[in-house]
């Protein structure tokens, strides 16, 4: 049968001027997972990456730890959601990045804080009741990365091991859609991603299915590059 992978991103940039660039930890975890790939014999014959730069930077990364040369090619059906203007619809004071930055200080954890604006904006985007109100709905979201998803099984029938860069929202979009065959359980699939994540999907008779979500023992053997932002 033949296997996609699909790695989130390495931790970004969060609260930076450009959040879409990895952070030096985000770099380390792509090599982490290389290395990891490496010692474990996979060697994939194609990389898929979203065209941010985020995911650019973890396939690098990914392929200099696994000390490997192959093509890549960009589909932007696996670009993330804009987190940023969904958040923003949510809270128009968070169009002033200094305005949140100084409400989100005044918190003990402003990372929760912030989980917990996300978690209430995601869902009123998800809820379809304000599409008129966004620049991409969540259905067109969840289409998207459907679209995306029929792309890569047609390269896995030449390529037959593949690896895409993406994001946590739509690589949770198609572990739900692969397990319901709806968005249903998108939101808590989202809630868990961590930086480097790899979730296994096996194509065979019977079309794509999941085998694993979220995998990340290469990151386990250092506290430090755990992370889910």
């Amino acid at each position: 049968m033949a296997r996609l992978l699909l790695i989130r991103h390495g931790q970004a940039s969060f609260g930076a001027d450009d959040y879409d660039a990895l952070s030096p930890l985000g770099h380390e975890q792509a090599r982490t997972l290389g290395r990891s790939f490496a010692e474990r014999g996979i060697r994939p014959a194609l990389v898929v990456r979203g065209d941010m730069r985020r995911h650019a930077e973890t396939a690098e990364g990914l392929l200099d730890g696994l000390k490997l040369d192959v093509g890549v090619v960009t589909d932007a059906g696996w670009n993330e959601f804009d987190f940023q203007h969904v958040v923003e619809i949510h809270r128009p004071a968070f169009r002033d990045r200094s305005a949140m930055a100084a409400e989100l200080a005044a918190f003990a954890r402003p990372d929760r804080a912030f989980q917990e604006i996300f978690d209430a904006a995601t869902s009123r985007w998800a809820s379809g009741d304000f599409d008129p109100e966004y620049a991409e709905s969540f259905t067109a979201f969840r289409d998207r990365v459907a679209a995306a998803l029929d792309t890569v099984r047609e390269l896995l029938r030449e390529h037959r091991d593949v690896v895409v860069a993406s994001s946590g929202g739509p690589i949770a979009m198609a572990a739900s859609l692969l397990t319901t065959g709806t968005a249903a359980g998108w939101a808590a699939f989202n809630r868990v991603s961590v930086n480097t994540g790899v979730t296994k999907v096996i194509s065979g008779s019977r079309g794509l299915s999941l085998s694993t979500f979220n995998e990340h023992t290469h990151l386990e053997g250092d506290a430090r590059l755990l992370t889910y932002r």
